[in-house]
């Protein structure tokens, strides 16, 4: 089975991801895939990159599967989130939400997007012609220094 929590550096599997959760008991699968768009801010775009603090982005990340699934009962949740760097179109995150019933499967899988950004220690970079900037005003922090990481 495919980790709860993943960070990978390729583009996110759904069909793995369904995989490693949906069994017979479960009628509704929900997915949830964050791509690389052109435009942000006003700007054209030309590729993201990632930067994540592996050890703790992959045991939130795990943390907010398990949150989501005692939250939402009968659900199963699991994620991948890319790191380096993701061109355009390409998918940057994936989630994948199991449940009997359609709205916990839809509940489970927008708490696990929301928190993933609220929380995961992952860093985004955009990337312009003329530049680039780290998105939501914080740049990565190497976890060996006494920097406190936390999320864009």
């Amino acid at each position: 089975m495919t980790d709860i929590a993943a960070l990978v550096e390729h583009e996110p599997d759904l069909g793995e991801l369904i995989r490693a959760v949906a069994t017979h008991e479960h009628g509704a699968v929900c997915t949830f895939l964050g791509t690389a768009r052109r435009q942000s801010e006003g700007k054209l775009v030309e590729q993201l990159r990632y930067q994540a603090y592996a050890e703790m982005a992959e045991k939130t990340i795990g943390q907010i599967c398990r949150d989501a699934e005692q939250k939402f009962p009968g659900a199963r949740v699991i994620a991948q989130h890319r790191v380096g760097e993701c061109p355009l179109g390409e998918a940057s995150v994936a989630i994948v939400a199991v449940a009997p019933h359609r709205p916990e499967a839809f509940a489970a899988c927008r708490y696990g997007i929301d928190e993933i950004k609220a929380r995961a220690p992952i860093w985004k970079q955009e990337v312009y012609s003329d530049g680039e900037a780290w998105i939501g005003g914080a740049t990565p922090v190497d976890p060996e220094s006494s920097g406190e990481p936390g999320p864009t």
